[in-house]
């Protein structure tokens, strides 16, 4: 087998792991009959063994054909399949409801999914091939629906890996109250498009020769850093393509259109409160760069399992999620043999959260998120451009966003900016900002809403500029709940739209996603305002864009404004 790309581990060495010994036998397109009777299809990859093995679920609505397709693509997330069955695991890969040949309608990560999941992981249980451990296995989608399964609590799930998960649908459609659009769209569109492939696609001639390509070693290294999330938003050309508007049309309606805000129909598809009842063993995991789609999931399902006995999490760097997805597999086999297996791998030692400091490129461990010694220091957005200690005098800059179909050719001259920057003196020593970011925000507009995007940078002493973070707010949606926030932490429930009063200050709380950087000694700190990233200019991370609130308004913000970042001792 090839050697697999990503980092393997968060840093540690493990013991007693299961080696390879099997081949692989694949029972293909099994039928797994579901509580009402619709059908579900699974391709069941198992040691080629007389016996009973543990099992690995990976389900999602991608096409489970081509998991071994070995492209860069954001729905290649299942695992090496190999890589599982030759260490003595069964890797049960299954389409649900509505996708790629399974029964009924899919409901993008409706309650009726939730149920279908209880009903796989107890099918899988029951097989002469299993001996009755299940585990769950895969990224994003996969990772959702192991969350799925878990809060049912099936009878024979044992322990889940959910990397990359998000477990409240809103929030992947949503970045309070902005829209995901250059995500969402390509994404149902995309799923509609392979579900109506048939295996004479997917299992043909063409797939064929493009999988043996694909994974010749020369090729498959390249991928080492492909970011297959992001290549997600460039599927824009997909949308032109046929595909039949049931359910996934429906389903773009439902989400962007009828429920633009959180309400019944969003809460069907939040795990959140659910996460409660969720008592086997977790392992909670994302990269960095993954801003904004699964990290920020990542750290409420951490606090959403907080009675859990046994719930671990690693933070990776950049590349430490590539597609297909490879990576930690070493750390998901030492989770697996010991929780499925019972050998004493090592995977329960130490401190539950190991996450990785770019900048100062290290492991690091902590008892607790955020880690506890990261008090929060108070930059000022000054009225001179400075990202400062103090705010100076008092004063204001102004920024301007202009609202779709203004006819508008070239800029004007005496046009004021769409984007302002605010850059901190040169750094005298490394800083180390670990966990909850934070931008008080006091600004006035002159128009009823608009919209707050902020990027955090790292400026290197060349002036190169590196991304770490960002966050985003609906100025009408600004309500927070102060009872339940903390510093650094606003809660951002995203229910109710209030009007922004035209040319009166307001002060807006924005969570930018937790993360970790080292500011090496000589970089800057740099923080990036505007209220439309449509615009190329604009940074967005992973190349997440949003739909414009649709608004023309002069924005002006006050140096009353702090960007509040958590220093580690």
């Amino acid at each position: 087998m090839q050697t697999l790309n990503g980092p393997q581990t968060t840093g540690r060495q493990y013991r007693n792991l299961s080696e390879p010994h099997y081949t692989k036998r694949s029972d293909i397109n099994a039928t797994v009959t579901m509580r009402d009777g619709t059908n579900l299809l699974a391709d069941v990859h198992r040691p080629d063994s007389d016996g009973r093995f543990p099992a690995l679920i990976a389900a999602s609505p991608y096409p489970r054909q081509m998991q071994d397709l070995g492209a860069p693509a954001g729905f290649i997330e299942a695992g090496v399949t190999d890589f599982w069955v030759s260490r003595g695991y069964v890797h049960v890969i299954a389409n649900v409801r509505g996708t790629c040949g399974s029964g009924g309608t899919f409901g993008f990560f409706d309650a009726q999914e939730r149920r279908d999941m209880y009903d796989l992981v107890e099918w899988v249980a029951a097989q002469p091939w299993c001996d009755g451990n299940v585990g769950m296995i895969g990224i994003s989608y996969f990772a959702m629906t192991q969350l799925a399964a878990a809060v049912e609590r099936p009878p024979h799930l044992k322990a889940i890996f959910p990397l990359a998960v998000t477990a409240d649908a809103y929030e992947a459609a949503n970045h309070h109250g902005l829209l995901s659009s250059s995500f969402v769209t390509p994404f149902l569109a995309m799923i509609g498009l392979t579900s109506e492939r048939s295996d004479k696609l997917w299992r043909g001639k063409a797939v064929g020769l493009a999988r043996r390509m694909l994974n010749s070693p020369r090729l498959h290294r390249k991928f080492a850093t492909a970011n297959g999330e992001a290549a997600v938003t460039m599927l824009r050309q997909l949308i032109r393509l046929p595909h039949n508007p049931h359910p996934w049309d429906e389903l773009w309606l439902e989400s962007v259109v009828k429920h633009p805000t959180r309400d019944e129909w969003w809460d069907e598809r939040n795990l959140l409160p659910l996460l409660k009842e969720i008592d086997i063993p977790v392992y909670l995991g994302c990269d960095w760069e993954n801003v904004p789609l699964h990290l920020p999931s990542t750290f409420y399902t951490w606090k959403g399992l907080s009675d859990n006995a046994c719930v671990r999490m690693g933070l990776l760097g950049k590349f430490g999620l590539t597609w297909p997805w490879e990576s930690l597999h070493t750390e998901a086999l030492a989770w697996y043999d010991h929780w499925l297996k019972g050998r004493n791998t090592g995977i329960t030692d130490g401190p539950p959260i190991r996450y990785f400091l770019p900048g100062a490129d290290e492991w690091r461990t902590a008892d607790s998120w955020p880690p506890s010694a990261a008090p929060h220091r108070e930059l000022t957005l000054r009225a001179d451009g400075l990202l400062g200690d103090d705010e100076g005098a008092p004063g204001s800059r102004e920024f301007m966003v202009l609202g779709s179909g203004l006819g508008r050719v070239k800029p004007s001259a005496i046009d004021p900016p769409s984007v302002l920057t605010w850059t901190s003196a040169p750094l005298s020593e490394d800083l180390d900002v670990v966990g909850e970011i934070e931008l008080r925000l006091v600004a006035s507009a002159t128009a009823i809403d608009t919209a707050w995007i902020a990027t955090l940078q790292d400026v290197t002493l060349d002036g190169r500029t590196c991304d770490v973070t960002a966050g985003w707010l609906r100025a009408s949606m600004r309500e927070v709940d102060e009872a339940a926030s903390r510093p650094g932490a606003p809660v951002l429930p995203c229910r109710n739209a209030r009007a922004v009063p035209l040319g009166e200050d307001v002060v807006y709380r924005i969570p930018l996603v937790p993360n970790a950087r080292r500011f090496k000694r000589g970089h800057r700190i740099q923080l990036v305002l505007t209220s439309d990233d449509q615009d190329a200019s604009a940074p967005a991370i992973m190349k997440f864009r949003h739909a414009s609130v649709g608004t023309s308004s002069l924005n002006t913000v006050r140096s009353a404004s702090r960007l509040l970042i958590p220093v580690l001792d």
